[in-house]
């Protein structure tokens, strides 16, 4: 089990800029053992992102392909295998061991929409 993490503020948790999108495309990276490179549609005023996951290991890239889901949206780009990822996919499940689960909407929204 993983330690429980400090306490952070309003403020703390208010920058973080959590939003649905679309997947477009979702392939496998070359040479990685864990990542798939994800195209995601955030709608128009963000635009389409790339974003970089290493859940290779559970899920098969094609699988990814039109499922709406949650992403943090404002990380500064990191660079992985060469590639930049421009965000993050939200999943529950702290183990290493087991599958972990993605955060969907109930019900379809817009691409961009946000949590409050």
């Amino acid at each position: 089990m993983n330690q429980i993490k400090p306490e952070i503020t309003y403020e703390d948790f208010s920058k973080l800029d959590i939003r649905a999108g679309t997947v477009l495309s979702a392939e496998r990276v070359e040479g990685s053992e864990k990542l798939i490179k994800l195209l995601v549609d955030f709608g128009p005023e963000i635009g389409q992102k790339q974003i970089l996951t290493g859940l290779l290991k559970w899920y098969k890239p094609e699988s990814f392909v039109g499922l709406q889901t949650t992403f943090i949206v404002n990380l500064p780009p990191r660079k992985m295998m060469g590639l930049m990822s421009e965000g993050m996919i939200l999943a529950l499940g702290l183990s290493d061991e087991e599958k972990p689960t993605l955060l969907k909407p109930k019900r379809k929204v817009k691409n961009g929409e946000g949590v409050r």
